[in-house]
């Protein structure tokens, strides 16, 4: 089953909760009235392995994006992952 054109199904964001950058986009989440699944990388040690596999650094925001076939691209800095939900969403 896909997920419809504007569902937040399959999006993933890493971060933590005092990151300057991750709230940025967390404003931009609040602001389009997108509820997407956060994972806090040191408040679950998973999330941080997760994310260190994925991108070989540990480094904050980080969206994770499962598309519709299973195929998973991550998308790192804030200002890209800004730009991808207000064209995808906005």
């Amino acid at each position: 089953m896909s997920a419809a054109p504007g569902s937040v199904e399959g999006l993933a964001l890493y971060h933590f909760d005092t990151c300057p950058y991750c709230l940025r986009v967390r404003a931009v989440l609040d602001q389009l009235g997108l509820d997407l699944e956060l994972r806090n990388v040191l408040h679950d040690e998973g999330h941080s392995r997760e994310l260190i596999a994925a991108n070989g650094r540990p480094t904050v925001p980080v969206l994770r994006i499962e598309e519709p076939d299973g195929s998973v691209s991550w998308l790192p800095e804030s200002a890209d992952i800004v730009a991808y939900l207000v064209q995808r969403f906005g």
